[in-house]
């Protein structure tokens, strides 16, 4: 498992699933500390965001989806060319 922002989600929606058992609840505390975590990470994408956004960049490994690439084999990535009018 990669550690991006869908990681983030997943253990939060996780994180609500083990507040919601009603044999084997999570203990509030506990989920506080996740959220105060997630709260953080989140805070910190956004600062990645303003990053990117004031060095033109184009994005970040935190930010991406987690999912399997659409590319084909042996293509790593893609560059896009702006013409700037």
């Amino acid at each position: 498992m990669s550690n991006n922002i869908t990681t983030v989600r997943q253990h939060l929606l996780d994180t609500l699933a083990d507040l919601r058992d009603r044999e084997k609840p999570m203990e509030v505390e506990r989920a506080r500390a996740v959220a105060d975590v997630a709260r953080v990470l989140v805070d910190s994408a956004k600062v990645e965001v303003d990053f990117i956004k004031a060095t033109s960049g184009n994005g970040s490994e935190f930010l991406q989806s987690g999912q399997a690439s659409s590319l084909p084999p042996g293509i790593t990535g893609v560059h896009q060319h702006r013409i700037k009018g």
